[in-house]
């Protein structure tokens, strides 16, 4: 394929996503499913060349940024609290569905080496961090079952990669050490943690020199990509490498990056995620046609491969409920004999958990890998597709009723932090008016900031009683802030009017737009 062509073909996929994504708005769909099966649909286009996606290249081009996103926005406090809830997740259920696949795979087909049945077990273990963010947010959990879902989705990367890896290794040479596979799993993830501390703290050092924002934004961009090639080139873990480095980030950037900095580059990340997210499910679809080819086409897939295909992703549903069942039974065992204050999911809970298991582009990527002549290597590739469109098309479309089914209420006050949004401004505003009551004064005690001081102390001392008489004050805040989106939208108008008149120029009108912006995100965020 030609350069010009390839590009246009890029070009035209990303006209797919912005079409793809407002059909699901306006259908009600989870955007995931609609670029999946938009993807899948244009595959058979007449005339479309096959697309040949090169699974390494597609890991490193979208897993990096999509993880490092994930880790910037987590709660980091949450995560350290619920670290052994995540390690079962992104650890010990990898490695249990690893295995009941590879011993479904072989009851049926016998024939089907060890090695092969585990490498399966391996690619379609590991939910997805790009496809579990698609079904995430559009749904609204409680605090602990969304940190346990999102430090899953960005850890168990790296379990399903050491046992893929190790499951190839095993075919190729006919041995497999358990005790050397664990030994090697903990070394990698280490490795990758050590060179994430690395790449985190030499970032942090780096932007604060650099003082140009764009440069600043670049390089935070950079960082992710950084952090996984370095990792992998050092042989350890780059996904472990990619989220290290990004939750140092995340927890540096309130002091390193000004408020222009945060803007800007939150405003181009967000783009720039939104679009890889979307391009992600687009080339799954887009991959159909060659993996169906491979299969000797539909019917043949599904008249030999249906029922097995069915087999592995009932029992891939049915091993992630039952570890999930099985840890929480533990934490209810070991809080009723007084070991731990931990709190069990309970059923619905655990429900919701063992549901939001969805496949995505680590499983096709790791498929598309497996080399050729490996043994089954159609079949695994075909049921790793088939995982991925069951995950999706089913629990994705289905998490929001299972969630409304199983009637979730917050976690206990002890799960909540100490202080509402309310009390934390009030307690924000206290401080600010202290200093500027201290700055208020010259040396001589004469004040020379009575404005500024009663402004603050105003402020303050309105934040304060919001904080203690919340739900009074709710309906006429909205109110307030209605009657403030109106002001700004008028002046905006006003603002266009001079503009075209010509009697304001380019500059006047960026500069004064600017300020609309902030006034309107401001009062927008107030009003939510």
């Amino acid at each position: 394929m030609e350069p010009t062509h390839l590009f246009e073909l890029v070009i035209a996929m990303f006209l797919a996503i912005i079409a793809l994504h407002y059909a699901a708005h306006r259908l009600g769909l989870p955007p995931s499913v609609a670029l999946l099966t938009g993807g899948a649909s244009l595959a058979f286009v007449p005339g479309l060349p096959a697309i040949s996606i090169d699974p390494g290249l597609v890991l490193v081009i979208f897993l990096p940024p999509l993880l490092m996103d994930g880790a910037w926005s987590i709660a980091a406090g949450r995560l350290r609290r619920h670290v052994i809830g995540i390690a079962s997740l992104a650890v010990g259920a990898v490695f249990f569905t690893c295995a009941v696949v590879a011993v479904v795979a072989h009851l049926i087909f016998p024939s089907l080496p060890w090695a092969a049945c585990a490498a399966l077990g391996a690619i379609v273990a590991p939910p997805d961090a790009v496809a579990a963010r698609a079904v995430l947010q559009r749904v609204r959990l409680p605090r602990r079952l969304q940190i346990l879902l999102e430090g899953e989705s960005l850890l168990n990367d790296a379990s399903g990669l050491v046992l893929f890896r190790f499951a190839v290794a095993a075919a190729a040479t006919g041995a497999f050490s358990a005790g050397e596979a664990a030994g090697s799993f903990l070394v990698l993830a280490l490795g990758g943690a050590v060179v994430g501390i690395v790449v985190g703290t030499a970032w942090y050092k780096l932007v604060r020199g650099l003082g140009d924002e764009y440069l600043i934004i670049a390089a935070s961009v950079l960082l992710g990509w950084i952090a996984y090639l370095l990792g992998e080139q050092l042989h350890v873990s780059g996904v472990i490498a990619t989220v290290t480095a990004g939750l140092i980030m995340s927890w540096h950037q309130h002091t390193v990056l000004s408020a222009a900095m945060r803007m800007r580059g939150i405003s181009f990340w967000t783009v720039m995620i939104f679009l890889m997210e979307a391009a992600v499910f687009i080339l799954i679809g887009l991959s159909l046609r060659d993996v169906v080819e491979r299969g000797g086409g539909f019917a043949t897939v599904i008249a030999t491969m249906g029922l097995p295909m069915l087999a592995i992703l009932v029992a891939l549903v049915l091993a992630r409920f039952a570890w999930v069942f099985a840890a929480d039974f533990v934490i209810r065992l070991c809080t009723a004999l007084g070991f731990t204050r931990a709190a069990p999911l309970g059923v619905g809970g655990a429900t919701v958990l063992s549901w939001a298991g969805v496949r995505g582009v680590v499983t096709l990527a790791l498929a598309l890998s497996l080399p050729e002549g490996f043994p089954g290597r159609d079949f695994i590739l075909v049921t790793a597709f088939a995982v991925i469109l069951g995950t999706v098309l089913i629990q994705g479309t289905t998490l929001g009723r299972v969630i409304a089914w199983a009637r979730l209420v917050e976690q206990p006050e002890s799960e909540r932090p100490r202080l509402t949004i309310s009390q934390a401004e009030a307690a924000m505003a206290q401080a600010q008016f202290g200093i500027v009551q201290s700055l208020a004064y010259d040396a001589e005690g004469k004040l020379i900031h009575p404005q500024l001081l009663e402004r603050y102390q105003r402020r303050a001392t309105s934040i304060v009683d919001y904080a203690e008489r919340t739900e009074h004050y709710i309906p006429v805040l909205h109110a307030h802030f209605d009657v403030v989106l109106e002001a700004v939208a008028t002046g905006r108008r006003e603002l266009i009017r001079l503009h075209r008149a010509g009697e304001i120029d380019d500059e006047t009108l960026r500069e004064l737009e600017r300020d609309l912006d902030l006034e309107e995100l401001s009062a927008i965020s107030a009003k939510a």
